[in-house]
């Protein structure tokens, strides 16, 4: 019987031989773990994350290298668990949940794919030179509740469309160059508790719903809008006259009796002189008149 005893000289080789099967072994478990990595970067980079990290770090100019950490192997798989190798980036759940650029030194645009963000709660852009305009699209990020733009180079106008963040209870837009008006619909955002848009080009009054005086208090004081010269409206200050005030009216009212004194002064000097010239050349004819004795 061949094949019987081919067998078993297979198997005594195989019995004989540990390392060969402890080789086998080895094998496979660094397969396996080669899978479990494979897999575990598929569970982790959510295709909306990696779109919308990829996106901002496309729209801006990094002079700093804050952002240098940004690879592409890293953009792959930007969370695992609450901890990211990216700078700027904090995530929950797998999630992207934050991203603070503040005082990074960033220049560019704010990018219309951070909207793919969709599970992002907090966006901190402040202190850097972004331009250009705050984009519609943040409406789609619906979980957000601190949106904070200020110190920057932003144009254009607020969107009105960020009433659909109705879990916003930020909103910093100061010392940019946004114009146009405060939209009324952000007064609607019930869990809004700070709001500071001051030292823009805003125009027009300010929407009533921001500044309710139901109770002793308003919702935003002024300092929430101050630095915008053609804004008004409670609760600024009521801009001064532009009339005369009482010095001035006194100060006018002096200068005219002066004034009114010296032209009378002068007129009565030159009639005075005007007669006396009149008088010297009467007395000269008369004595021109007169016969010598």
């Amino acid at each position: 019987m061949p094949d019987a005893e081919e067998n078993h000289h297979h198997r005594d080789v195989s019995s004989s031989n540990p390392a060969m099967a402890n080789g086998k072994g080895v094998l496979w478990i660094f397969f396996l773990l080669s899978l479990m990595v494979l897999l575990e970067d598929f569970v982790h980079a959510d295709p909306e994350d990696v779109a919308c990290l990829s996106g901002v770090k496309g729209s801006i100019q990094d002079p700093a290298n804050r952002l240098m950490g940004w690879t592409g192997d890293k953009l792959k798989t930007p969370c695992n668990g609450t901890i990211s190798e990216l700078e700027g980036v904090t995530c929950n759940n797998e999630r992207v949940f934050k991203l603070s650029f503040a005082g990074f030194g960033l220049v560019g645009s704010i990018s219309p794919f951070i909207s793919n963000c969709t599970n992002l709660q907090s966006l901190d852009m402040s202190a850097n030179r972004f331009t250009g305009e705050i984009p519609t699209e943040l409406q789609y990020l619906v979980n957000l509740a601190v949106l904070n733009l200020s110190v920057n180079e932003l144009t254009g106008l607020i969107p009105p469309s960020l009433i659909l963040c109705a879990y916003l209870n930020v909103i910093d837009l100061h010392n940019n160059r946004l114009t146009g008006s405060i939209p009324p619909q952000l007064g609607l955002l019930t869990r809004l508790s700070a709001f500071d848009v001051s030292k823009n080009k805003l125009q027009g009054m300010i929407p009533p719903s921001l500044v309710n005086r139901s109770g002793v208090l308003p919702r935003f004081n002024a300092s929430s809008f101050l630095g915008n010269k053609e804004l008004y409206g409670y609760p600024l200050p009521t801009p001064k006259s532009h009339g005369l005030s009482v010095i001035a009216i006194v100060g006018i009212g002096l200068g005219s009796g002066m004034l009114s004194l010296v032209v009378s002064f002068t007129a009565v000097c030159i009639w005075l002189r005007v007669t006396e010239q009149g008088y010297a050349a009467e007395e000269g004819k008369i004595t021109h008149l007169m016969p010598e004795y």
